[in-house]
């Protein structure tokens, strides 16, 4: 095994919540050094979030921020302070990147934004990942993820036919925005090594995740009319068995004739009232009804193997417990034990993808300003009575 795949690139992450982070973490994880910026006393509004091992709510034990900043390095800066500000523009000068997240007003509000910084590094990509832009009517606006699920499109598709639209749980739109962002980045990061020039990435949060889901515009631009919510209709459906629940998929005939032979019935493919789709959508629940049956003492998964085994697509819907013991996350080793100072050892999700020759390794999430006298003494040549007088200041 070689160096990991970034090694030697240097990233300045001024991020904050999910979306920045989830772009720096993979940065991070893949071997760049990724320097996390925080504000003086109270970091990354993160920490402040759930989950928390045991209940125990503090700064360092939020599960949040324990997954979206494995890897990286803290140094507490107040970029409010001119002194903060100066320090800032000293790590930018030698960083081959820097991501942010703020609010597009807010950076320039410090004197900060992108026309002085590439003055301090003309080489510097620079990402900004917000709600709606850069640029726009929209640019100042604040959102919430039910905010970006609404305004998408996405969320007027989701739900049944004779109710209000519905949200999808998670937070999806900032991981989408913050893959976009990596990718953009880096692809950036790659024209800076063959010309020298860096540039500024604009990443809209409500953008990224509107190009999930372009289906319902181009219906609407092709064909003009407004596609109406489906539901979640037979024969689609999510049904329970013994010990969780499992989801079927009937698109045509063939599977139609799958789902008989996997419950054994293939009496079902003869009767005349089930011959076409549309017949077997007026007796949904009558069909229903013959599937609960079935199901009620039966394992998800030997459900999915049996209908894996009829080339029948139908998935299992396992909860946090059961995807821990699930034999291919066990066989790829997905899972890995990180051990944190404060948090302890906890179990993370692993690598979204492997890389043959330059590995990706688990590390783990920094303690606030935990890196401030490595990285601003060794590298700046700050002396610990300069970082304590700063400190005292309010700086960091």
């Amino acid at each position: 095994m070689g160096k990991p795949a970034l090694a030697g690139v240097r990233v300045l992450d001024l991020t904050h919540f999910i979306a920045g982070p989830f772009c720096t973490k993979l940065l991070a994880d893949y071997g760049a050094e990724v320097l996390k910026i925080e504000k003086p006393v109270s970091g990354d509004g993160a920490r402040s979030l759930g989950p928390f091992p045991e209940d125990r709510s503090h700064p360092e034990n939020s599960g949040l921020f324990l997954y979206l900043n494995t890897n990286k390095k803290s140094v507490t800066i107040n970029l409010k302070d001119p002194a903060g500000a100066k320090i800032f523009k000293d790590l930018v000068s030698d960083s081959d990147i820097l991501v942010e997240n703020f609010s597009p007003r807010v950076l320039p509000s410090l004197g900060l934004d992108y026309e002085v910084l590439k003055e301090v590094n003309p080489g510097l990509v620079m990402t900004s990942i917000s709600n709606f832009g850069q640029t726009g009517p929209y640019r100042d606006f604040k959102a919430t993820e039910l905010t970006i699920w609404g305004l998408s499109g996405l969320q007027y598709e989701c739900g049944e036919p004779d109710r209000e639209p519905l949200k999808v749980g998670a937070n999806v739109p900032e991981y989408v925005a913050g893959l976009y962002a990596v990718s953009v980045t880096l692809a950036s990061f790659y024209h800076r090594q063959k010309t020298n020039a860096g540039q500024h990435i604009d990443v809209s949060i409500w953008e990224a995740f509107h190009t999930m889901q372009p289906s319902m515009t181009l219906v609407f631009s092709y064909a003009g009319f407004v596609r109406k919510r489906a539901g979640i209709h037979f024969p689609w459906g999510i049904l329970p068995c013994e010990d969780g629940y499992v989801g079927f998929f009937l698109p045509t005939q063939s599977h139609w004739e799958m789902l008989c032979a996997l419950l054994e019935m293939p009496e079902l493919r003869d009767k005349p009232e089930y011959e076409t789709p549309m017949m077997r959508e007026e007796r949904r629940d009558e069909i229903t009804g013959i599937i609960l049956s079935w199901l009620r003492n039966k394992r998800m998964e030997d459900v999915f193997h049996a209908a894996q085994e009829l080339r029948l697509p139908l998935t299992m819907v396992p909860n946090a417990e059961q995807i821990f013991s699930m034999p291919q996350h066990q066989a790829r080793e997905y899972f890995v034990s990180i051990d944190h100072p404060v948090a302890g050892k906890l179990t993370y999700p692993g690598a979204p993808f492997m890389l043959s020759e330059t590995p990706w390794s688990p590390g783990r999430t920094p303690l606030l300003g935990e890196h401030n006298e490595e990285l601003l003494c060794s590298r700046l040549g700050y002396t610990r009575d300069q970082l304590a007088d700063l400190k005292r200041k309010g700086v960091l």
